[in-house]
């Protein structure tokens, strides 16, 4: 009882302890137990690792509900605010001026989380996050298994199956960010823009919908880090049980592998990574692919509604 309380309202386990007569440290411990239960049980269910058909349900899920063509996932971080850790320095300290970790999500076309990645410090940038974490590693060595090239819908552009993300990412082979604000010399690569942003809004949506219904995400986990990384863990297994219970809102297609990409028992490494973060010509060639179907998408609306169409600001 008091374990959903605690999620729904963030109150303080002392507060918790004199509502229900009980000590602080039971409080504390049965919490923490109770989370590491469920992610242990729930996972291979509820979040458990994508196949290449998985895959595919998720592209075709991005391009019915928000036009965007072979997308298989929405990527973004989410600082998580704790309480200083003891002799920690400034490593949890980050650009917003408090203590936290980093929640870096994959979110399919339907708000549900079908990778994290929990435990970062605060300090790092998202693109930092991404280099250390399990979610790359398992990309780039290929033990992530993605689809393979396909035609996007209506053309004979071939393209690859990618991740969308923000500014603060790379653009690699396998992840579409915006094109830079100094290249936006015409209304193509802005159209290109608006609707990457427009798919890449189920990430911040999964979050805010993820904050709204445990609102201990809204305020300060006063616990240690690796007992906060318990219940962040947990938070998003029972966000993706809420939406599959939900089946007027998604299908319910679970995975069916048994491997989490996310090993959250590593040691985090006290090094920043400086892998190189320029561009590769081939990601290059996918975005300007993308954009040349996005124009051609665009011009047979204005061809058929009669009128110039435009879905952004200036």
């Amino acid at each position: 009882m008091f374990f959903r309380r605690y999620l729904a309202t963030g109150l303080a386990f002392r507060q918790i302890a004199l509502t229900f007569r009980i000590s602080k440290t039971a409080v504390s411990s049965i919490i923490i137990e109770v989370c590491k239960a469920i992610w242990k049980i729930m996972k291979k269910k509820h979040m458990s690792t994508p196949s290449v058909s998985d895959f595919e349900n998720i592209s075709q899920g991005f391009y019915e509900n928000w036009n965007f063509p072979n997308c298989i996932g929405s990527i973004d971080g989410k600082h998580i605010r704790i309480k200083c850790p003891k002799k920690s320095g400034s490593m949890f300290f980050n650009y917003k001026q408090f203590f936290s970790i980093v929640l870096l999500a994959v979110a399919d076309a339907n708000y549900k989380f079908i990778m994290i990645d929990v435990g970062s410090y605060g300090k790092d940038s998202d693109g930092g996050v991404l280099s250390n974490s399990n979610i790359l590693k398992r990309l780039e060595n290929k033990t992530l298994k993605l689809p393979y090239p396909s035609k996007l819908p209506n053309s004979n552009i071939i393209g690859p199956y990618t991740f969308i993300a923000d500014e603060a990412f790379p653009l690699r082979t396998y992840m579409m960010r915006p094109y830079p604000r100094r290249l936006l010399n015409d209304e193509n690569k802005r159209y290109f823009n608006y609707r990457l942003s427009r798919a890449r809004m189920t990430i911040e949506c999964a979050f805010g919908i993820a904050a709204s219904k445990f609102r201990i995400l809204l305020k300060c986990i006063e616990t240690k880090v690796e007992n906060a990384d318990h219940i962040v863990k947990a938070i998003c297994i029972l966000h993706n049980v809420i939406i599959d219970l939900e089946k007027n809102v998604v299908s319910t297609n679970h995975f069916n592998t048994e491997t989490n990409p996310m090993n959250n028992n590593l040691p985090r490494d006290l090094t920043v990574c400086m892998r190189n973060n320029r561009t590769t010509r081939e990601a290059e060639n996918i975005r300007s692919n993308l954009n040349i179907f996005f124009r051609l998408i665009n011009c047979k609306v204005q061809i058929i509604f009669g009128y110039k169409y435009s879905c952004f600001v200036n």
